[in-house]
């Protein structure tokens, strides 16, 4: 199973991006879901940039795996869970 998270809409709310981002992690947390895909899409890249800092915060790291950033589609990020 594998939950998407499809920022396009909240390219510049702050504060939306990150609840956003934390329910898609409790979420996973929760259904024990092994893979989260965050879109942030292609653009600037400062949308994927915020996501990449919010997942690195001390009190965020220790919730995920691993992070990976999809080498064929450059607007897409992949966070693994370990169980």
């Amino acid at each position: 199973m594998k939950l998407t998270l499809d920022l396009h809409g909240l390219y510049n709310r702050g504060d939306e991006i990150d609840r956003a981002l934390r329910a898609v992690i409790d979420e996973a947390l929760e259904k024990k879901v092994r893979l989260v895909e965050i879109i942030p899409g292609k653009g600037s890249g400062q949308l994927k940039k915020r996501v990449l800092r919010y997942l690195d915060q001390p009190d965020v790291k220790p919730l995920y795996h691993r992070v990976e950033k999809d080498s064929k589609n450059f607007g897409r990020i992949f966070v693994h869970f370990r169980f």
